[in-house]
């Protein structure tokens, strides 16, 4: 897809910042897709990109999504998000993240970062040290802070819950799901699930981790490739997103999808297509919303319990969505991203910036 298509399809962002440091080698993309409901608020990426182009994409089409959770989770906040390109050889990673830092502190306050894939608590504690329009610092006290990665695998599970009661009539206890990627998040969510006493199905490439989980919570370990077509009764997709196209759509075995991944669909048309087979699609932007939840509260200054209170109403959030779907014919993502954008556009904020 071309920048050009990307503008075409999807809202255009308000701002594309490109940033390259000689001195540490950060080269990376912030986005600000908007900022009517409040400062740009997503994460930052660090990954190994063939090239600028498809990081830009990335960035804009993360800091839509992100445009769309801030909104339907009732955040105060609009959507952005950073990606970083891996360097290719050695680098100091401090002074990356430092220099990323600077690039945030530029935007005055127009952007908030914090973890994302590939970054960590010690990255962001550096990138503190040039700005203070970061989020995912230590936890200090009853304050939300560190990893958000459990905080985002509790609101996957209570979405999940919900969907598998409303598509198969039982719950967790009574399911497989099939976990894909066992990084912070997907790791977390197994352990929520294997609580539920769900039986469990996993995909990792990293041979250890996956090994661990299967020691652990008595998972059967198969290919990511496998797993896609693999007769489990929810597929939890917790690795990078756009999976969901034509051709793995057509060979999926689940009755529900619902996970903590961002951007699953390949295209938006791929929550039709997922629906003509009957199989349940759990928005994205709905169900991985709690690690934001946890960033807010941890910007804005929160107690842990309301940031607990915010991401355990994530349930009923799937609950509304699914009434909302039913009025009106259409799919959970569509219902889901028609409230989300509707919440952007009635804002006072938004009309008067608009005005």
């Amino acid at each position: 897809m071309s920048l050009t298509d990307h503008h075409q399809q999807h809202l255009p962002p308000e701002e594309v910042v490109t940033f390259h440091d000689r001195a540490s080698g950060a080269h990376g993309i912030i986005a600000l897709h908007s900022t009517g409901l409040g400062p740009a608020a997503g994460g930052c990426r660090l990954w190994r990109y063939p090239d600028h182009h498809t990081a830009t994409l990335d960035a804009l089409r993360l800091a839509e999504g992100m445009a769309l959770k801030n909104a339907l989770a009732d955040l105060p906040f609009g959507g952005g998000k950073a990606v970083i390109c891996l360097p290719d050889g050695p680098f100091d990673r401090a002074a990356l993240f430092q220099a990323f830092g600077r690039e945030v502190a530029a935007l005055k306050g127009r952007y908030v970062t914090a973890e994302d894939v590939g970054t960590s608590v010690a990255d962001m504690t550096e990138v503190a040290t040039r700005t203070r329009h970061v989020a995912g610092l230590a936890a200090r006290g009853t304050r939300p802070g560190g990893d958000p990665s459990p905080w985002t695998a509790l609101g996957v599970l209570r979405a999940m819950r919900v969907a598998v009661r409303h598509r198969l009539g039982a719950d967790l206890s009574d399911v497989t799901v099939g976990v894909q990627g066992l990084g912070h998040v997907g790791y977390a969510l197994c352990e929520r699930l294997h609580e539920a006493g769900a039986r469990l199905v996993v995909a990792e490439p990293r041979s250890d981790v996956a090994a661990r989980a299967a020691d652990r919570f008595g998972a059967m370990v198969m290919s990511s490739r496998a797993l896609l077509s693999a007769r489990v009764d929810v597929l939890a997709p917790c690795a990078l997103g756009a999976f969901l196209n034509a051709a793995t759509v057509a060979g999926l075995k689940a009755s529900v999808v619902c996970g903590a991944a961002n951007n699953q669909l390949a295209e938006d048309d791929m929550a039709v297509r997922l629906a003509d087979r009957d199989v349940f699609y759990a928005p994205d932007f709905l169900v991985n919303a709690g690690g934001i939840v946890n960033v807010a509260g941890e910007y804005l200054g929160w107690r842990d319990a309301d940031v607990r209170q915010r991401v355990m109403a994530i349930g009923q959030r799937m609950v509304d969505v699914l009434a909302q779907a039913e009025r009106t014919g259409t799919t959970p993502h569509h219902a889901a991203r028609t409230i989300a954008l509707d919440r952007i556009a009635h804002t006072p904020r938004a009309q008067a910036k608009a005005a």
